[in-house]
């Protein structure tokens, strides 16, 4: 007999584990430290998959999957966690993958991001953007900001979330939550509601399309501090992506609004720990001074690498083989993972190779505070 799902998920929460996959054919499958683990239980036919999952849905969430064949949904489990869930069909069998979200919103120097991160959580208007792959923990630091927000100002916070993963509860700030199909039955409708709920900040969960990338600017300009996420994996990259969205005979304005509004780009993803005990975080952050918000209004994007590596000393700006490289010297990473990791591999070993003296600035700048290196322990995801 099948193990009930609450008794699944602790087993995977107790592993240390970030994710339960329920597929049939298969035992139960856990992913702890980024790689996946059999739980020790018989294959799954498909009447368990079906029954082990349709026991955590509600009537309205079982018509719309037999209707759709996929659904997204969070629910919380007491005294386990709060997880995020995908159900879908496969081989005309249903099948789930569950993540868990932490109760806890964990701090910046937990999560291991730079420093200068947590001022963009203090600027009066503008677009932050995180961005990375899926599972790099880009909820986890829009979840940091939200909170350094929600404890230091008086400011009404709305956001709108694909599922809610983190729950945030009254503290300084007012904070509304929208659940998509939950709280609004699109992103657009959502968002073109959002600027008569008389809102300081706002957090759109992805920014999917060029609906929801146009209503992110607009909200942006009009005066509101903006955050939102995108699958991009640098922060050229995703400048790129935002004005390619629009028509052709747009761009340059988008450009001139872009240069304008942006406050911020996070780009990070998760790398395995030298010790194989959990993941570290490895980020690059773009802090737009007067130059590269000319080169963004010029549609110079390529040049905006060079100004990244030289404004590091004085606007706490890191690349991602700066990023890298300050892992490896801190014994957090090998060397292996990083070259793989690095989207310019030379660099990255001319970086290395001229030893930690070179990232001096970026360490002191960057991730000043505890540790025999002079840099943050990041978090063990």
């Amino acid at each position: 007999m099948a193990l009930p799902l609450p008794q699944l998920l602790k087993l995977m929460v107790d592993e240390g584990g970030t994710d339960l996959h329920i597929t049939t054919n298969a035992p139960p499958i856990i992913r702890v430290h980024g790689k996946i683990k059999r739980i020790e239980h018989p294959p799954l036919t498909p009447g368990e998959t079906k029954q082990i999952i349709y026991s955590i849905l509600n009537d309205n969430q079982k018509h719309k999957f037999e209707d759709n064949w996929e659904l997204d949904f969070s629910f919380g489990i007491k005294g386990i966690a709060r997880f995020r869930a995908n159900v879908f069909m496969q081989r005309g069998a249903v099948a789930g993958a569950f993540r868990r979200i932490p109760y806890e919103i964990w701090g910046f120097d937990r999560l291991g991001v730079a420093p200068v991160v947590a001022t963009l959580a203090d600027k009066p208007r503008g677009l932050v953007l995180v961005t990375g792959p899926t599972g790099s923990g880009k909820t986890t630091t829009l979840a940091a900001l939200i909170d350094k927000v929600n404890q230091e100002r008086q400011v009404h916070i709305i956001t709108i979330e694909d599922p809610i993963e983190y729950l945030h509860s009254h503290r300084k700030a007012l904070v509304n939550q929208r659940e998509l199909h939950a709280d609004t039955k699109s992103f657009g409708m959502a968002l073109k509601s959002v600027l008569r709920e008389d809102p300081d900040v706002v957090l759109i969960g992805e920014m999917r399309d060029l609906e929801t990338i146009q209503s992110a600017l607009t909200i942006a300009e009009t005066g509101h501090l903006t955050f939102a996420t995108l699958h991009t994996n640098s922060a050229a990259q995703t400048i790129n992506r935002i004005i390619d969205v629009f028509p052709p005979h747009q761009q340059d304005q988008v450009r001139t609004q872009l240069s304008m509004n942006i406050e911020g780009i996070i780009t990070q993803t998760l790398l395995p720990r030298s010790d194989g005990r959990g993941r570290v975080l490895a980020n690059e952050v773009l802090i737009p001074n007067p130059a590269i918000r000319h080169l963004i209004r010029d549609n110079k994007i390529h040049q905006i690498y060079s100004s990244m590596q030289t404004g590091q000393e004085k606007y706490g700006m890191v690349t991602f083989n700066q990023s890298l490289a300050r892992l490896y010297f801190k014994k957090e990473i090998s060397m292996d993972t990083a070259l793989g990791a690095s989207h310019n591999p030379e660099e990255l070993s001319e970086l290395i190779r001229r030893g930690p003296t070179a990232l001096a600035g970026h360490l002191r700048q960057g991730y000043a505070g505890g540790g025999a290196a002079g840099g943050m322990q990041p978090g063990r995801f």
